[in-house]
């Protein structure tokens, strides 16, 4: 078992993107099944188009995005929920004034992020 608040846990900066911010919440060391992340875009800032060789079950806590999923564009904001299939590629773009925060699930599988 863990409780812990989310303002004592470290960001980390993400490689190949611009203005994006990863906690881990709860880590593949901590739960059995599935680790949960939270990410934060800041306005203008977007992750690059990639691939993952894990689902991810994602939802948004603040601001609005445009992602792509696949072939397919959305426009994302507070209360949305995504599921990105294995091996799809993605990409976000923060398109609004404020943060743009998501919860992220994934498997405790291995994953591979292949940057498109």
């Amino acid at each position: 078992m863990s409780v812990k608040h989310i303002g004592d846990i470290d960001g980390v900066v993400v490689k190949d993107a611009t203005g994006v911010i990863r906690k881990t919440l709860i880590s593949q060391q901590e739960a059995p099944n599935f680790a949960m992340r939270v990410f934060t875009i800041q306005p203008g800032g977007e992750m690059p188009i990639h691939t993952n060789r894990v689902e991810h079950e994602q939802y948004v806590l603040n601001g609005s995005a445009r992602i792509c999923i696949g072939e397919e564009e959305f426009e994302v904001s507070k209360g949305c929920v995504i599921y990105i299939p294995t091996d799809v590629p993605h990409w976000y773009k923060n398109i609004g004034d404020e943060q743009f925060e998501f919860l992220c699930m994934v498997p405790n599988k291995p994953d591979v992020i292949t940057m498109l």
